[in-house]
């Protein structure tokens, strides 16, 4: 038992973490029912799966077999509509029994207070110590440590480096990034996390529905071929090198460079790309084309088959060390 699993209750401290546009309900639901902790990524299951959101909450509480599930819920206010929609999907959530969030991209606090409410969780993504502060002074209840080796969206610190900025905090800290076997999870929990959050490896799983080529990318795929790009949303995303990504390159121009620096155009130019990066992620991963991209992270050194869900929580939670963080 950790911190995590006692939050959670869950019996593997494994989090399936939120994957735009990858959780699918099935996905989720498989992860939760075999003891772990699924997560919906209200986005994808609305925009990328076409699920009305209580409908496609209900569903994936159908497959998860009455396990709790999880809900992320990203909280940028990039704009009042976007904001309304969120606090609505929380409390649609809320209300159809989910007591674990995910926050990221913002002041949590209004989300903790909700939650807190009616005896439920938030953690929150961090990448370094600064968003570590904001998020402990929302009220947060632990901490998802986004580490250099994560696919998506990245942190640079290692994770030993990570953990060490953030225990004086005196949160408990879940390890997200550079996970594909049961040897690494057990590492992670003895050097002192509570739990470890995957991706990558959950994307080569039978219940994941994106893309064929995708999961076979990743499976062929070893961490030389994992590059940093900007083009897709703006900021460092951890993809699959493909001749598409070397062609386009992975730094932004020069003008989208001088729109990020500035105060008043970075939300323009963050919105712009939000909303191309939706329309690319969405057409790559799902029926796409290897000229788009693959999201993923070092971990597919380990990654070496696709596999029914529950087998992949099942290797995890044998290698469960005593001795695992709390």
């Amino acid at each position: 038992m950790t911190a995590l699993t006692d939050h959670a209750h869950i019996a593997v401290p494994l989090i399936c973490g939120p994957m735009y546009p990858s959780s699918n309900p099935e996905l989720v639901g498989a992860v939760s029912k075999a003891g772990g902790l699924g997560v919906v990524q209200p986005i994808s299951l609305t925009y990328v799966h076409g699920y009305e959101f209580r409908a496609g909450l209900r569903r994936t509480i159908e497959l998860a077999d009455g396990k709790p599930i999880g809900m992320n819920a990203l909280i940028e206010a990039s704009s009042k509509t976007y904001h309304n929609t969120m606090v609505r999907w929380v409390d649609v959530a809320l209300e159809e029994g989910v007591r674990f969030f995910l926050t990221s991209l913002g002041n949590p606090r209004w989300v903790c207070d909700r939650v807190h409410s009616v005896g439920g969780v938030v953690y929150h993504d961090v990448t370094e110590k600064k968003w570590a502060l904001k998020g402990r002074d929302g009220g947060v209840d632990g901490l998802v440590a986004v580490n250099r080796d994560a696919g998506g969206h990245t942190g640079s610190r290692d994770p030993r480096a990570l953990l060490d900025e953030l225990r004086d905090l005196q949160l408990p800290v879940v390890a997200a990034g550079g996970v594909g076997n049961r040897e690494q999870f057990r590492e992670l929990l003895e050097m002192g996390y509570v739990g470890v959050q995957l991706g990558t490896r959950f994307l080569a799983s039978t219940e994941c529905n994106s893309d064929a080529a995708y999961k076979n990318a990743i499976v062929a795929a070893t961490s030389a071929d994992i590059v940093l790009t900007e083009r897709l949303t703006g900021v460092p995303v951890s993809v699959i090198r493909t001749p598409y990504v070397e062609r386009l390159g992975t730094r932004v121009g020069p003008f989208a460079r001088w729109m990020f620096r500035g105060r008043k155009t970075k939300h323009w130019i963050r919105t712009w790309y939000a909303l191309r990066s939706l329309r690319q992620l969405k057409r790559s991963s799902v029926g796409g084309a290897s000229r788009d991209y693959w999201q993923a992270g070092k971990s597919v050194d380990a990654i070496h088959d696709i596999r029914p869900a529950a087998e992949i929580v099942a290797e995890f939670a044998a290698a469960m060390s005593p001795h695992a963080g709390r």
